[in-house]
């Protein structure tokens, strides 16, 4: 696999979309092996599309483009809103509040992202707030919905590694909990340097904090559905996609009332671009998956590791450690395609818990989004606010540095991921 990765890399280098290069770079493995014939290629790039419950991609997807155009998100906001506009830099604690709750709707760190820039910026702009923090507050805050259901990049590991998506889902919501404080008391202590005032002066009565809890109900209750349609038997994850169309559809139209056929005809033409790109990634990594499991690399990373130390933490943090080197230089989707069916086996065969490296691992990768030299989210708030990269980390030091701290946290204490799936499937 060392010329697999040394052409991947050339192609990367000048400039070949990251699709391509995977897919020329693993046909090379074939063709340098002379035992193999050269339809496996052909056979397992479809055969890695097949998996029933890569179905509930395309579907919870749709799903959230959907609740996206009921105005679900103008409700989600309102309730953040309501809940912490007392507090200093408010709308950078709305953007985190709202980011945990819009999880069942974006499922996507860039969409989360891309949306806050537009609704949030120009408060942000018009507050006084420097633009690096603005850009450092939406970018480090749109990672969150990665920890909460439906989130793409769990479906994913799960799917490829072979884990419970469901207890995937329910390992996800403390660490998005945590996540969302630590970056709050982020925000805060960076307001309370810079001087940035609270939105208002008091907080809100509760009767109206309720009634924008209401509002927000639909939304609110999605990811808990899914979490318990998958413990009790009600639907496989597959059939939670289809659920969750069910459920956006319905919303929109009856609920809200405000799915119109021109905004269901917008949410089918973004699903239909998102998920052709996610669907030629997981098809063209397959020939990767094959060549990984053919060479034996899972075993020889194994083999290295144990020389090196026999602590399933010092592995973790080992392993960790390259995951984000990796983050900084690939996006985190085409990352989770590519190590998943190598690292897994390895974190089994030291004694890991995948769901607790699952989470870690997605956490980790995400992270890659938001750091030089290809962070896709780094440069979406960037641009959107007009800043330098400079700019954007000297405002976001205390934003990343709670970042860290969670991933650090969740490498020595296993059950902040492992306590809820425990409880709930045992």
């Amino acid at each position: 696999m060392t010329l697999v990765f040394v052409i991947f890399l050339v192609l990367v280098a000048i400039g070949m979309p990251i699709a391509f290069a995977i897919g020329i770079s693993g046909f090379v493995f074939f063709l340098s092996q002379e035992t193999l014939n050269l339809t496996i290629p052909a056979q397992v790039t479809l055969t890695q599309t097949q998996n029933f419950a890569m179905l509930a991609i395309p579907l919870f997807v749709l799903a959230g483009n959907c609740l996206n155009e009921t105005g679900m998100t103008r409700r989600l906001m309102d309730f953040a809103s309501a809940l912490t506009g007392h507090m200093r830099a408010g709308l950078g604690h709305v953007g985190a509040v709202s980011s945990f709750m819009m999880g069942g709707v974006t499922s996507s760190a860039i969409g989360d992202a891309t949306m806050f820039s537009r609704v949030l910026g120009p408060s942000m702009t018009a507050r006084g707030y420097q633009p690096g923090f603005s850009a450092g507050v939406v970018g480090t805050t749109s990672i969150i919905v990665t920890m909460v259901p439906p989130g793409t990049g769990l479906i994913l590991y799960g799917t490829l590694g072979e884990v419970s998506i469901g207890q995937l889902f329910a390992a996800g919501i403390i660490p998005g909990i945590l996540m969302t404080i630590m970056l709050m008391g982020a925000i805060s202590l960076t307001a309370r340097r810079r001087g940035y005032p609270p939105e208002r002066a008091t907080r809100t009565p509760a009767g109206e904090v309720a009634r924008k809890g209401v509002q927000s109900i639909w939304a609110l209750l999605f990811p808990v559905i899914l979490i318990l349609g998958l413990r009790f038997g009600l639907f496989t994850p597959s059939e939670a996609g289809a659920f969750a169309v069910v459920y956006g559809l319905a919303v929109g139209l009856f609920a809200y009332r405000e799915l119109t056929w021109e905004k269901f005809q917008r949410a089918l033409r973004s699903t239909m671009t998102d998920v052709g790109m996610i669907m030629f990634l997981i098809a063209v990594s397959g020939m990767w998956a094959y060549g990984l499991t053919w060479d034996r690399v899972p075993q020889q990373i194994m083999s290295v590791l144990l020389g090196i130390t026999e602590n399933p933490i010092a592995i973790m943090a080992i392993l960790v450690v390259a995951l984000l080197i990796a983050g900084m230089f690939m996006d985190s989707t085409v990352l989770i395609l590519l190590l998943t069916t190598m690292l897994v086996p390895v974190a089994q065969q030291v004694g890991l818990d995948p769901i607790h490296f699952g989470i870690v691992m997605v956490l980790t990768l995400t992270l890659g989004l938001l750091t030089p030299p290809v962070g896709i989210v780094m440069l979406i708030v960037c641009q959107s606010f007009k800043t330098t990269v400079s700019e954007y980390f000297k405002h976001s030091k205390y934003l990343f540095l709670a970042l860290i701290a969670l991933i650090v946290l969740l490498i020595l204490v296993p059950g902040i991921a492992t306590w809820l799936p425990g409880l709930l499937y045992t």
